[in-house]
């Protein structure tokens, strides 16, 4: 699995002009699911972005984590995070994982994440053409790949 997280001020997401999810402050997830992606992936990266502590505390200090602030989670499926760019110009997305694989571990994924921070995790649609906005507090933006644990 792969993520990009972004702490933002606040993050929406549309599909056909319609608002289905937004949030205030909190983070804002792109998951990439890949096959060979397993519950024990889930639960290492629900656990590391439930206590990463990208908040500023009272002394301006990045020390809080999103449960610590009571902050949002928007999470959205983006299998072009698992984008091959080696050769020729046209990415090729053969590690990404096809949705029959994907889509129940997006939905562990987001399950395990709420249970983590304690709050429901708003999220799009699966496969659905999306129009994510935000606006990036910071900026602070994070990738961690769980087949690289950096």
């Amino acid at each position: 699995m792969r993520v990009v997280i972004q702490r933002v001020s606040r993050a929406s997401v549309r599909i056909e002009e319609n608002i289905k999810s937004e949030i205030n402050t909190g983070l804002l997830v792109l998951l990439g699911i890949e096959n060979e992606d397993t519950d024990e992936d889930i639960k290492w990266l629900s656990g590391k972005i439930s206590k990463l502590r990208i908040f500023d505390d009272n002394e301006g200090v990045m020390n809080q984590s999103i449960t610590e602030i009571n902050g949002n989670l928007l999470c959205i499926s983006q299998f072009t995070l698992h984008a091959k760019t080696k050769k020729g110009n046209r990415p090729s997305y053969i590690h990404a994982a096809k949705p029959e694989i994907a889509i129940p571990l997006y939905e562990k994924f987001v399950e395990q994440l709420s249970s983590d921070i304690e709050k429901e995790v708003k999220t799009g649609t699966f496969g659905a053409s999306m129009q994510v906005e935000l606006i990036n507090d910071g900026p602070v933006t994070i990738i961690i790949d769980t087949k690289n644990k950096e």
